[in-house]
């Protein structure tokens, strides 16, 4: 996680694109158990703005935080990382 003057910037991957112009990305950290001294793996799904509609699912992206744009939605898509590969139902292919 870097900040960008006061706004943090977070790369995830992306689990839904169902909405219009809203995605859902989901950032996975590791933090270590206080007690038992293993790590665990904790997730944070975020709802990100994507104007053009350009990222899908399974893609990593960059994100940051804005001002509130909806009940749920405090990121902006900044760009895409890296493409993820998708799979096609009606084909079956990869």
């Amino acid at each position: 996680m870097e900040r960008f003057g006061y706004r943090k910037i977070l790369i995830g991957t992306v689990i839904s694109d169902k909405m219009d112009k809203t995605i859902s990305v989901e950032v996975k950290r590791r933090v270590m158990h206080p007690k038992y001294k293993k790590f665990l793996i904790k997730r944070s799904v975020f709802k990100v703005h994507d104007e053009k509609n350009e990222a899908k699912v399974g893609d990593t992206v960059m994100f940051r935080e804005t001002r509130p744009l909806s009940k749920t939605k405090r990121f902006k898509l900044v760009k895409i990382v890296m493409k993820g590969k998708r799979f096609d139902v009606e084909n079956q292919t990869v």
